[in-house]
């Protein structure tokens, strides 16, 4: 496997709260290539995902409404996480990715 460097674990980072970020690291090719910046940037596309559906879904209330933010702010913890180099697994996502061949 490839060492993880500053470049793997700061884009990795940015691409949980900043889902852009992700589509950016899987449409680069050299950022594709790189197994850490891969494994991220699949699963916080798909953390952003499911936070956007929650925001339609439950946005018709204010107390509602404020899951995804706090699901968001979440991602702000799995960002750390990803910044210090390490691969995890966010419950029930992770292994729906892994079992699509996705990651």
């Amino acid at each position: 496997m490839n060492d993880i460097n500053d470049q793997d674990k700061l884009m990795s980072a940015l691409a949980y709260p900043i889902g852009l970020v992700a589509i950016i690291i899987l449409l680069v090719e050299d950022m594709k290539k790189r197994p850490f910046q891969k494994y991220h940037a699949v699963q916080a596309l798909a953390v952003n995902v499911v936070i956007i559906v929650l925001s339609i879904v439950l946005g018709w209330t204010v107390i509602l409404a404020c899951v995804p933010l706090l699901l968001w702010l979440v991602t702000l913890y799995w960002a750390f996480k990803a910044y210090q180099g390490e691969y995890f697994e966010i419950p029930g996502l992770t292994n729906f990715l892994k079992g699509q061949g996705w990651i």
